[in-house]
Order: C-alpha cells, then structure tokens, then sequence
C-alpha cells in the first residue's frame, strides 16, 4: 500500500481502533497488582497512543501530501539515472519520451486526487501534465505538476516561446499542495481565460529535493544542492523539453511560506535566470534550525554563506539587482509584517517591489489563495512574450504571425 493511499488510512484506522478495543478489553486483567501488570499497562497504553497517532498522522499526510512515498519519509530519495542527456520533447509531453531525457513522465497519483484540473481538447482548455525533473548537475529527481495553457497547442501560437512561473511549495509541503489547496493552474487558468493574464506555463514543484531534510533552498556543502537544482537544473531541463522562453525576462518564481522565501532568495541571487518574484508570507533570512541541520558548513567561509542568504543583508551591502518582487503579508495575523515593512524600505534602484497588505490574515492556505490572484496578474504583468520563436523547420515557407499579447518589462 502506498503512503498516501486511502487504503494506508483505512488500515491504520482500524489498527487504532483494535488497539483501543483491546486496551478496554485486557485493562481489567492489568489492573492486577505486580510489576508484570505495571509494565503490562505502560506497553498497552503506548501501544494505543502510537496507533492513534500514527493514524491522524496518515490521514494529514493523505489529505496534505508532504510526503509522497515511504521511501520519502525515511530519507531514501530517488537518484537520477546515469549518462542523463538533454532531448528536446516539443509540444507537450505526448508519447515516446525519449530515454535519458530531462523531463520524464511522472506517476498520475497525486495527480488524480486534484479537483478543477482542466479536461477536453487541450487546445480549448489546456493540459496538466505530472512529470518528473532530472537535475543534470545535481542528480536529483524531483516531481512536479506542469500546467500549459490552451494556446501552447494552438496552430497560432505553434513558433511562439511561452513564459513561465516556477511555483514553489512550502516544507514540508508538496506539489499536491499547490496544486489542490493553492489552486495554482485553476487560478492561473481562469485568469489567462479572462484576459487578466497573458498565456504562461505554470510549473509547481517542491524545493525539498532531500526529503525529510528542508534545505532552504541552499547549496549545503558536501550536501544537497537545492539552489543549483532550482535556477540550473530547472530551467535547463524545461527549456530541453517545452517551448518556454529563453531570456531571464521570461522567468519568474513564487512561492508561500519558506517556498516564499525561496522565490526571492534565488530572484535576488540569481537575477539572470528569474526576474521577478512572487512571495506570499516570506523570511528575509536563512537560519539553521531542527529540520535544516547545519546549512552553510563551518570554517571562515561560513559567515559569507550565510550572509548572502541573508536578503537584508544583500540589500545594504550588495549592488541590488535588476529584478521586481512581489511581498505579501497580512498586518494582523502574521509575524512577519515588521520584516516585511523594513524590507520593503530597504529595496532600491534598479530592484523595484510592490507588496499585498491584508488587514487580517494567518500564514495558511485560506490567506495565500485570496492573494493569488493578484500576485499572479503583477507577475504576469512582469514577463515579457511572445518572446522569441521556434526556429522554423522550412526557412522559405513564410507563415502568419501569432497574435501579440502586450506586456511590461521589469
């Protein structure tokens, strides 16, 4: 059975419920005195607790998916195969994938389990494709959802680079989560449908490439790569396999919660690959904790990593980079609002910001999906397409242009 299968719920469930049947049943019996009877008791009573636990915690990861397989709760991830090589797929996943490509199809589980996803002619409404990402530097392989809208299969459009907006999760969330409880294509898809945003690729993934360990989107060293992954790897590997665009401007990375925090963090850091940022309920700072272990290594290198994941700190002491971001935080509800404040007055030329300020709001799904909207419509509103084109396959045969949707540079 598999972790998030209800058949896994089910089974703990009951489980519990034999426990807490047989706990009743023997307690008359292990209220004799002796220790044996003592010890009897203690075993009983853990025993029923775990089962308990173990079931809710079942069901949380069932309904939430922050990990997607067992071997992802106990730290055994997948490798990338040996000898990966770039393929370039076309339109779309489709069939025949060539072996050794970047972009390789992934399970439908989690998938299936999304409401809203769009169905019929993709030409009319678009495609959701679940797929796997193989880093070809980092040798990670990593799930993600891609979401492409109804023009990308249009004979239009057929030449045209699309833009795209990487969407990260939260720890220990997963793709299931933005897909289902962030709403990402539904939103993305009924915004473009309503002209509020142009056509984008919306591609959701989890930067928790090293279950259950949450590397804050940081090259460790000696340990996992995530920022590599995720402005390297990521971008080489759509670009092997979709039409997206292939200039920074073109590229944009949101985030909620720390995939918040990782949406600015590789904006700010590596403004030649994502130009703008989306981030909903952000830290300002990579800081070690229980569920990241020692992030920057030690020795005199250790302080400059560190500071350069600290964004306030880049702001004072760093050129700012040619970017736009994005901040949502509500006033009341949520810890952050003060950092939020004194990062946006930190910002400065060329790096603009614009930020969402609820009056109330808590750092949950609820929250995140009313700003998603907006945030999505500013982001769109960033990127620039149609871009550039597919070179043509027969160079004298001379074809209508796609039709130009205007946008704003950064």
């Amino acid at each position: 059975m598999g972790l998030t299968s209800e058949a896994t719920v089910y089974a703990m469930a009951a489980l519990s419920a034999v426990c807490v049947a047989l706990l009743v049943w023997l307690w008359p019996r292990l209220a004799r005195q002796g220790w044996r009877q003592v010890l009897g008791r203690l075993a009983a009573i853990g025993v029923t607790q775990v089962a308990i636990v173990a079931a809710f915690a079942c069901w949380l990861n069932s309904s939430y998916q922050f990990f997607g397989s067992w071997g992802e709760l106990f730290g055994d991830t997948e490798t990338a195969p040996v000898g990966v090589t770039q393929a370039s797929i076309g339109n779309g996943m489709g069939h025949g994938v060539p072996a050794g490509a970047l972009i390789q199809p992934g399970t439908d589980e989690q998938l299936n389990r999304v409401s809203g996803l769009p169905t019929g002619p993709a030409a009319v409404n678009g495609r959701v494709e679940s797929v796997k990402v193989i880093g070809r530097r980092t040798g990670v392989v990593d799930p993600a959802f891609v979401y492409l809208p109804p023009q990308y299969f249009q004979k239009a459009y057929a030449r045209q680079r699309f833009p795209v907006i990487v969407a990260l999760s939260g720890y220990p969330g997963s793709i299931f989560n933005l897909a289902e409880h962030l709403r990402v294509s539904q939103t993305a898809g009924q915004l473009q449908k309503s002209g509020r945003m142009q056509p984008t690729i919306m591609v959701m993934i989890r930067p928790t490439i090293a279950p259950p360990r949450d590397t804050e989107c940081v090259d460790v060293p000696g340990g996992p790569q995530t920022e590599t992954f995720l402005a390297k790897d990521l971008p080489d590997a759509l670009k092997s396999a979709y039409r997206v665009g292939h200039d920074a401007s073109a590229w944009g990375v949101m985030g909620y919660s720390s995939g918040g925090s990782c949406a600015l963090q590789l904006t700010m850091r590596n403004p030649r690959v994502y130009t703008t940022a989306g981030a909903l309920s952000p830290d300002y700072k990579v800081k070690d904790d229980p569920t990241t272990g020692n992030l920057f290594g030690s020795g005199p290198s250790r302080i400059e990593r560190a500071n350069g994941h600290d964004l306030m700190w880049r702001l004072k002491h760093l050129p700012a980079p040619q970017v736009s971001v994005l901040v949502a935080e509500s006033k009341h509800g949520e810890r952050g609002y003060p950092q939020t404040l004194a990062f946006i007055k930190a910002v400065k030329a060329p790096m603009r910001v614009t930020s969402i300020q609820p009056d109330q709001g808590s750092h949950n799904f609820p929250t995140w999906v009313r700003e998603m909207p907006a945030t999505l419509q500013w982001m769109s509103q960033q990127l620039t397409f149609p871009q550039d084109v597919v070179p043509r396959h027969h160079p004298r045969k001379r074809t209508s242009p796609a039709p130009v949707l205007t946008s704003r540079r950064p």
